[in-house]
């Protein structure tokens, strides 16, 4: 573990780069070229705040070229960038193709990573801009809505729009490294919670001037078969990469699985390539495995979801510190009000794992509590806040979740010595 040859280097980029064609390939195979040009147009001119599924407002191959897109950004980002590539980078590049089903595209995305950029070269603090940047586009639709969601003239709203996206991205990075603080690292998603702050300063702004912004929830149905072909398909091609990379074992596997993963663990740093990569394949599966089992959706959010969860399998979360998590929020769901299949209470327990390193730092029991807890509090009026102009909202409940139970915890339980050492929060 830890070796100096399993960290990632520019060959990963190449894969990321094959995967953008496959990703532009597969468009075509859904839709014709003409039906994906307009479909691109409505998705790229949309106001595009949650839940707004491209599959519905577009078409499936649409939005497999927008994810093309998004990740051919990325990579530029990186390549330019040069910064090295760490699981957190992975990691937020899954998370931009995720969200590339459902409220990331071009248009959107690209002030605000020029706003994350400007604070980076203005700043006296360096820090690693880059997953900031690709986190950051969770407020992708903030820029959309001013753009195009208040009936502005149009290059009006386009100013305004792109201006609103570089000063919001400016202050994320500013504003992230002191919230980290407020959850103590028990939630993953620190960006999603920074987001929804800046979100809903924005939205202060907006109805100060009777600027109203309605959330929308606009999802698909109908795709589950070739969706599920698809997704098992892709796992499976990165599992059986991870297990030739492991020597065609599950040698070391275990070790990972003793991770808190609180703070973010960066699993490509302290273990074999092929391990992590087995790690993230296995919460693929069982993040669709989930939607399937509760009779879900695989639409676009619900797929963004998965990507989501199977890209911080290289950063903080496994299989023995999501589980619960997801029990915890289908335990609720079924005995309360919830509808379990529905596409929002997915996406409460898909991004719910936010909360996986109380799960791995606790045990699973206060796991189970978490995720119970999570799907009350993400699913009450919070996103009116920001009226969904962040992407991230779970991570945004997420943070205040773990704000409230990782004080009471450390108070009345103790967690193993070994992970209390190791902890930059302690």
């Amino acid at each position: 573990m830890g070796k100096s040859v399993n960290k990632l280097d520019k060959n990963t980029l190449y894969i990321f780069l094959v995967v953008a064609v496959l990703f532009a390939a597969l468009a075509f195979v859904w839709n014709s070229p003409m039906q994906i040009w307009q479909g691109s147009r409505v998705i790229l001119t949309n106001p595009s705040n949650l839940i707004t599924d491209y599959f519905e407002i577009a078409n499936v191959g649409a939005a497999f070229m927008n994810v093309a897109l998004m990740l051919f950004q990325a990579i530029f980002v990186v390549k330019v960038s040069k910064a090295p590539m760490t699981g957190m980078i992975v990691t937020a590049i899954f998370t931009v193709i995720g969200f590339s089903f459902f409220g990331k595209n071009l248009y959107n995305s690209t002030s605000i990573i020029i706003g994350v950029y400007l604070s980076f070269k203005f700043s006296k603090t360096p820090f690693d801009w880059v997953p900031i940047a690709l986190f950051g586009t969770a407020l992708g639709p903030l820029v959309s809505v001013v753009s195009f969601g208040f009936s502005l003239p149009t290059i009006i709203g386009i100013v305004l729009g792109n201006l609103v996206g570089i000063v919001a991205g400016f202050f994320i990075p500013i504003l992230s490294q002191h919230f980290v603080k407020f959850h103590q690292g028990f939630s993953l998603y620190n960006i999603g919670f920074t987001a929804g702050m800046i979100a809903s300063f924005f939205m202060a702004i907006f109805q100060s001037f009777g600027l109203k912004v309605t959330p929308v929830y606009l999802v698909s149905k109908g795709h589950n078969l070739t969706m599920s072909l698809f997704l098992i398909l892709f796992f499976g091609f990165v599992f059986f990469l991870g297990w030739s990379l492991n020597d065609f074992s599950m040698k070391g596997f275990s070790l990972l699985l003793k991770q808190s993963g609180r703070g973010g663990s960066d699993y490509f740093s302290d273990f074999d390539r092929g391990i992590v990569l087995m790690n993230m394949s296995l919460l693929g599966w069982i993040s669709m495995a989930y939607v399937l089992a509760v009779g879900g959706e695989l639409n676009g959010p619900s797929i963004g979801g998965i990507f989501t969860v199977f890209g911080f399998g290289a950063v903080g979360k496994h299989l023995k510190n999501v589980l619960p998590i997801l029990i915890g929020v289908f335990i609720v769901g079924h005995f309360s009000v919830h509808d379990v299949s529905s596409t929002a209470a997915i996406l409460a327990a898909l991004f719910g794992t936010t909360l996986a390193p109380i799960s791995g730092y606790y045990g699973p029991v206060y796991g189970v509590l978490a995720g119970g807890i999570f799907i009350m509090f993400t699913t009450n009026s919070l996103a009116q806040l920001h009226a969904g102009m962040n992407l991230y909202n779970n991570g945004f409940a997420g943070g205040f979740v773990a704000a409230v139970m990782a004080p009471i915890l450390e108070k009345s339980v103790n967690g193993t010595p070994k992970e209390k050492k190791k902890s930059a929060f302690d």
